[in-house]
């Protein structure tokens, strides 16, 4: 075949065919090779960088309360609070209403989340005593003073000139209430301001044995004059407190125009006339001079040598034997009368961020729900009416209430301890029979003048 001739038309058309064939092959070969290339020349799987993904909505611009975050617990400050009380008030000794008192310590601090009370118990006077460690702490270790103190009217008068307490005027309003029995806005008062919140009263009562004295009743001295038994009380008190009492039924006054201490002698004869008739009849007994204290002549009753007592409520109140019934103390004027003391909620703490929870504290402590409860418990004489009015025991009740609305505060201390000695001895003079009763309350009110004089 000569191979310069003109292939054949199918010849022709074969060649072409297989032409294409072997073009198409090469390409695809080609592309295959580009496609191995970028293959090789792209990152590993873990190293891609990842997918934009839309912006969340911040959760909270969602108005969902379930989506919201749960706020972080606030961590609450531990704020302690130092109560001094005497051993016949503490929540955990063996006295009357110690539980009914803890109970509402611990109510208060559950009550106010983070506020802890501490309990310390102190002696009432001496060394160590309340007021001998207020001063002490007050001198030396003002962080060791107690946010409150639990002091008896008389220690309250002595801290309050001494500036180991404060007024509390500026922080509570709980005095300007109604339910309170005057003695006990009284005890709270002194130089017109408020030095103190009433927790517990005391009042001298007539106490008597009724199987010796009979079922008559008993409310004035001829009444008890007229039994002819033996009536105790501390004739020979250096504070006289008896004899107060019973003159100032008279009202008789304690000052003279200038405020200086004096006593009027016509008021005073009246009850030295009283201590000259009870003693010719068997009522005042000459021996009545070694009594000097309220718990001697309560003793005396004890044992027994008298059928008559006067004493505080709170002696009778804490034992009520089955044998004693109570009075009131009888008066020589027109009205009746009787001295009252007691003890209150005093602030001698110094750190001013403290004192708005200690006020809360000691009002907490004198309302009249817990009064209601602690006042019959504990035998002592309420401060509030409300609080006197829930006691079960009504004729209790209704004798201690006109008690209690009758009761003045004892005299302050520095008119005590003037004219208090002067009595003392007037008393047992009249007594013992060696003194006319005139005579007696003229020289009493003579002596006590010339100790006033400069």
């Amino acid at each position: 075949m000569n191979p310069l001739a003109e292939p054949s038309p199918r010849t022709a058309a074969r060649r072409k065919g297989a032409g294409w064939g072997r073009r198409a092959w090469n390409a695809l070969r080609l592309l295959g090779a580009a496609a191995l290339l970028l293959a090789a020349c792209q990152p590993a799987a873990g190293l891609l960088p990842p997918t934009p993904q839309p912006t969340a909505t911040p959760a909270a611009q969602i108005p969902t309360p379930q989506q919201s975050p749960t706020p972080a617990p606030t961590a609450v400050s531990t704020q302690i609070l130092t109560i001094w009380v005497p051993p016949g008030f503490d929540p955990r000794g063996q006295v009357r209403g110690a539980d009914v008192l803890l109970a509402r310590i611990r109510a208060f601090e559950d009550q106010n989340p983070g506020v802890q009370v501490k309990i310390r118990v102190k002696a009432p006077n001496g060394p160590g005593g309340l007021l001998e460690s207020l001063s002490a702490a007050t001198l030396a270790a003002p962080e060791a003073l107690p946010s409150l103190v639990l002091l008896s009217r008389t220690d309250l008068e002595t801290a309050a000139l001494k500036g180991l307490v404060f007024p509390l005027d500026d922080l509570t309003a709980v005095m300007d209430e109604p339910d309170w029995f005057a003695y006990a806005a009284q005890l709270a008062s002194l130089d017109g301001s408020v030095f103190g919140l009433p927790f517990a009263g005391d009042a001298l009562l007539l106490l008597y044995r009724a199987e010796k004295v009979g079922s008559a009743p008993v409310q004035t001295w001829d009444d008890v004059m007229s039994r002819g038994q033996p009536l105790i009380f501390p004739a020979g008190d250096p504070q006289a407190l008896m004899t107060l009492a019973l003159y100032r039924s008279l009202d008789g006054p304690l000052e003279d125009e200038l405020g200086r201490p004096a006593l009027d002698p016509v008021r005073l004869a009246q009850v030295f006339s009283l201590y000259a008739e009870g003693a010719q009849q068997g009522a005042f007994p000459y021996w009545l001079g070694q009594f000097q204290t309220d718990g001697q002549a309560w003793q005396g009753y004890r044992e027994p040598r008298g059928t008559w007592v006067v004493t505080w409520s709170s002696r009778y109140l804490a034992e009520l034997p089955v044998d004693t019934a109570a009075a009131e103390l009888p008066s020589l004027g027109n009205h009746a009368y009787t001295l009252a003391t007691g003890w209150l909620w005093a602030m001698p703490d110094p750190h001013t961020e403290r004192r708005e929870m200690a006020v809360r504290l000691a009002e907490f402590l004198t309302a009249s729900e817990f009064q209601k409860e602690w006042s019959a418990a504990a035998g002592y004489l309420p401060t509030r009416p409300s609080a006197l009015a829930a006691w079960n025991n009504q004729s209790l009740q209704s004798m201690l209430n006109q008690a209690a609305l009758s009761a003045e505060t004892r005299p302050a201390n520095d008119l005590v301890a003037s004219i208090g000695p002067v009595l003392q001895e007037a008393v047992l003079q009249v007594i013992k029979s060696q003194s006319d009763p005139l005579q007696a309350a003229e020289a009493a009110a003579e002596r006590l003048r010339e100790t006033q004089s400069p």
